[in-house]
């Protein structure tokens, strides 16, 4: 029987299976037209939001097979996001929900999250872009937070198709201008409505009082300084208006060539030595100026390189380690691992998922830059050495460099206000292309590379392997990744402070997530996926990493001799690089696909079952009690405050009580080319154990 607003048939995919039997004519859509949009969902506009176009009797399709079901509703596009109204009766209650958005909801794309546009024709799945002859019967929405969306048109009056899909297209391939974003339109609405958060003591160093803190707490100002000769930016528009060098350095060095060649400190070690980075001079073809750049370059070299006291190593992240390409070409494969359009996609893909896992190279980026931040702390804490960060500008591997090195060595980069603060100092001030690699104004997808991603997904490592060293969860980190799109926050929207500084007022807005219940202790969300999921991930993966690519004899020493002793959880933290220790960020991929989860399974509904368990025996002792002290009757029991723990994911909390798949563990698809039990042993590595379910 269909549900109240969840209809059978639609257009734009296969014909249904066989064995399906639908009883919903087409024309009998039309005749409950009326009764959907009655139930249809306000629509939830943030201060500055303007309704742009819409489109009334659009079928949302649910992600399972070809069974064409779905939920009708009303699909809007905002200057802000393109949200989806429906009377959806399997949504959870405000009261169920575990974790939610206040500013977005599970039916909102922000546009500045969605990725690629799709259209089906006559059954066929084309992209979509420009200006369209033709409209298709079905849009597809592939998200950057990996959230795919099926919309069917087919009873779509035909002006409101062409409204709503050349609107979506436009607001969302079309580029922009940087005052037309909503980031502006909602920062002049809300300005008197948004309050700073009192419990958020993040250093913004976007003061000279703010560095010289960093600078006492590190013990770093005994040997750096914290100058203001580039306030108002009258030195260079790509540096901040602070920032830290050498004492022995010259102001006026720092005016020659407008900040480059500059070495600027990052981060001081215990031992006194620093990790510092460094931008390229700018290229010249005469003689005469290669010349006047040599000894400026050897001069400032002077100044951290004294030996035998002071000894520098420079590590030049343009030439010899990853390029910006490699890292989006890298991506560009990896995430089509997850943008899955259904439950036979996904089945079909899962028999040679290890294989295009391996191919998309990502994790081994991963790897290759946890080994790059090792390699120098080995620098830093073993040799008492100076490390300088070289780039062309300084602003993308270096920013993630010289962050996981400080997460690995500095305890208080592990707390979450001072991961907050590092994101601060070494992304926003250290003027990390936010606009351009994230391409929030769509002029160039050459400039577009998830370097950012990059950096949380090496530090999802190290909270995987050691959890107990970190104050804050993957949940935190997944959540900080997705605000990457959310055009409320100036953080992550602007390629420099100094472009920020002329475009907007300062002030600083808390992120908007919540929990709709008191959060749990701390580690409660600690390896929140199950078994199942972990060896999916990682079982196998040993023969995806190059092991021919061996170790420094110094590195593999520090490397080995850490990794033999005891974890000091404040102290020094290395992650394992090696095999299968390098993983998929399950939480953040995986978490809009029902057939990658267990319900019920995971390490938050293990614990949740102890509890409950916990819970029952209290209720038991507290009756046998009262037996024992009264002879009357016994208190009515109250209800349990816990959740049932078979209710709870393994992707916990963003997969709560989503459908799940009924397919087998084994996909049936490729039974026939699979052979005896003989061959399918062969091929144990294209599966997932069995013993392990």
């Amino acid at each position: 029987m269909l549900g109240k607003g969840v209809v059978g048939g639609g257009g734009g995919t296969k014909a249904p299976k066989p064995s399906f039997v639908s009883y919903v004519r087409p024309e009998e859509i039309h005749a409950n037209e009326k009764e959907v949009t009655e139930k249809e969902v306000t629509l939830h506009l943030l201060p500055g939001e303007q309704l742009l176009c819409e489109a009334s009797t659009v079928l949302k399709y649910v992600q399972e097979d070809s069974c064409q079901r779905g939920i009708y509703g009303k699909l809007v596009c905002t200057d802000f996001k393109i949200a989806f109204l429906g009377d959806d009766e399997s949504a959870l209650d405000n009261d169920e929900a575990q974790f939610k958005n206040k500013v977005i909801g599970e039916n909102d794309i922000t546009l500045h999250c969605v990725d690629q546009i799709y259209g089906v024709f006559d059954e066929k799945k084309k992209p979509l872009f420009g200006q369209l002859k033709k409209y298709p019967e079905k849009l597809i929405i592939h998200c950057k937070d990996l959230r795919v969306f099926h919309f069917g048109l087919r009873y779509t009056k035909e002006e409101e198709v062409k409204r709503i899909v050349s609107g979506i297209i436009h607001h969302t391939q079309a580029p922009k201008l940087l005052k037309r974003l909503f980031l502006f339109s909602y920062a002049a609405a809300a300005q008197n409505n948004t309050a700073t958060d009192p419990k958020n003591h993040t250093v913004m160093f976007d003061t000279l009082k703010d560095w010289c803190w960093e600078l006492e707490r590190t013990k770093g100002n005994v040997k750096y300084k914290a100058v203001s000769v580039n306030e108002g930016y009258k030195v260079c528009v790509r540096l901040p208006a602070y920032f830290v060098v050498p004492i022995s350095l010259p102001e006026e060095d720092v005016l020659r060539f407008q900040g480059h060649g500059i070495p600027i400190w990052c981060w001081s070690c215990h031992n006194g030595c620093a990790l510092l980075k460094m931008s390229a001079l700018p290229k010249e073809q005469d003689d005469g100026s290669l010349q006047i750049q040599k000894s400026f370059l050897d001069g400032i070299y002077k100044t951290i390189h004294r030996p035998p006291y002071e000894i520098v190593k420079t590590e030049d992240l343009s030439t010899n380690f990853l390029s910006l390409q490699d890292i989006q070409t890298a991506y560009s494969k990896f995430k089509q691992l997850f943008l899955i359009d259904n439950s036979t996609e996904f089945w079909d893909t899962d028999i040679k998922w290890f294989s295009l896992l391996e191919n998309s190279s990502w994790l081994d980026i991963i790897r290759r830059c946890l080994k790059k931040a090792i390699e120098i702390a080995e620098c830093l804490e073993a040799q008492n050495m100076n490390v300088l960060l070289l780039e062309e500008n300084a602003s993308d591997l270096c920013c993630l460099i010289s962050s996981l090195v400080q997460v690995m060595m500095d305890p208080h980069c592990r707390t979450r206000v001072g991961f907050q603060s590092l994101v601060q100092k070494e992304w926003i001030m250290g003027g990390h292309c936010f606009l351009d690699r994230c391409n929030h104004l769509r002029q160039s997808d050459k400039e577009e590379v998830p370097v950012f991603l990059l950096f949380l997904d090496c530090v999802w490592q190290l909270v995987h392997q050691h959890p107990p060293a970190f104050d804050f969860t993957e949940t935190y980190l997944t959540v900080l990744s997705d605000s990457l799109y959310l055009p409320i926050f100036s953080t992550f929207f602007f390629n420099s402070p100094h472009q920020k500084d002329i475009n907007m007022h300062q002030r600083q807005l808390s992120l908007p997530l919540t929990q709709s219940k008191s959060s749990p202790k701390r580690g409660f969300f600690r390896e929140e996926t199950d078994h199942l999921i972990k060896n999916l991930l990682g079982k196998r993966i040993s023969k995806l990493i190059n092991s021919s690519d061996e170790l420094q004899d110094n590195f593999r020493e520090f490397y080995d001799s850490w990794h033999s002793k005891p974890t000091d959880y404040h102290g020094l933290l290395l992650p394992h690089i090696e095999g299968p220790e390098i993983k998929v960020w399950a939480q953040r991929y995986l978490r809009w696909i029902p057939e990658a989860q267990i319900l019920g399974g995971g390490r938050v509904a293990t614990m949740s079952k102890l509890l409950e368990m916990m819970e029952e025996v209290e209720r038991l002792q507290e009756k046998i009690e009262e037996r024992h002290h009264s002879q009357g009757a016994l208190p009515a029991e109250g209800p349990s405050l816990l959740r049932s723990s078979a209710r709870l994911s393994s992707l916990f909390p963003f997969a709560l009580l989503q459908r799940h798949s009924s397919k087998p563990v084994l996909p049936t698809s490729g039974w026939k080319a699979l052979g005896d039990e003989d061959d399918l042993a062969k091929r144990e590595d294209e599966f997932v154990d069995l013993g392990d379910v």
